[in-house]
């Protein structure tokens, strides 16, 4: 964090695990966005990539030439939280904490990141924990110091099993969690080729926090470096935005729907009765 320092905040900060237990579902892009997006409102939020051995939120972030410590010699002692924290380059109050990519995951304890996480409480209002796939030492180590969870979950049967037991895990821990459903297709929501965002609430019985539209900006995103949430054409990273900010205590927020052009007009022609 050359140049810059961590202003401290005036109460212990949340610390906030982003699960899901299927990999390939978002949990990364929804970890840096969510930060971002909470960073944008004021907040001093550090992001932390807990895939020991496949780091990634360092590239999504466009951090990954600058990394000289991570998470792994943060817990241990080798190097003071604030020469392991990576100041964003676009936005105010955001850092990254990155994994390493030399070590496995077994390198960490779950009570060492009980103790790190109780250090950063004292200098950031958010710590988002980027949380391996799988259920195992990875997860255990993410979830040890959490006070919330988030888990990610797209429309698919497979997504929805890995979240269902994962949420299971979460509640014997005394973490309840609440839900991002990822990667909506309107089109065949519509069509009823894909799960409804209903149909995985369901199942699962969590609180909804946010639906996010599938989004190829995404990719751009990922490619550049740009937070998903500073580009204004992106749907996903508008419900980013919208996510951070009942995260933060705008409860009442609704939540948008993704729907198509076809079923705005059709929703829209029966508020106005011309339509069935």
């Amino acid at each position: 964090m050359a140049g810059s320092a961590l202003k401290r905040c005036p109460l212990e900060g949340r610390v906030i695990v982003i699960t899901s237990g299927k990999g390939g579902v978002g949990k990364t892009t929804a970890t840096a966005s969510i930060g971002a997006a909470l960073a944008l409102e004021g907040k001093q939020v550090a992001v932390v990539d807990m895939d020991i051995g496949l780091r990634n939120l360092d590239v999504v972030m466009g951090l990954e030439n600058r990394i000289v410590f991570n998470v792994v010699d943060a817990a241990k002692g080798k190097c003071k939280i604030k020469q392991a924290a990576i100041k964003d380059r676009r936005i105010e109050n955001l850092y990254l904490i990155p994994a390493s990519q030399s070590d496995n995951k077994d390198i960490l304890t779950p009570e060492a990141m009980v103790r790190l996480c109780k250090e950063l409480r004292k200098e950031f209002d958010y710590i988002l924990l980027d949380c391996p796939a799988g259920i195992e030492r990875g997860f255990e180590n993410s979830v040890a110091p959490a006070d919330e969870a988030v888990v990610i979950c797209t429309p698919e049967v497979s997504s929805v099993r890995d979240a269902d037991r994962v949420i299971g895990l979460l509640y014997a821990r005394s973490i309840t969690p609440r839900l991002i459903v990822n990667r909506i297709v309107p089109e065949m929501v519509e069509n009823g080729d894909m799960l409804s965002h209903e149909d995985v609430v369901e199942v699962l019985s969590v609180e909804l926090l946010g639906l996010v539209q599938l989004d190829n900006q995404v990719v751009i995103s990922t490619n550049t470096g740009v937070p998903l949430v500073l580009q204004k054409d992106s749907e996903a990273g508008q419900a980013f935005r919208r996510i951070a900010q009942r995260l933060d205590g705008q409860e009442d927020l609704p939540i948008e729907i993704p729907q198509t052009q076809k079923s705005f007009w059709k929703k829209l022609g029966i508020i106005i009765g011309i339509g069935k």
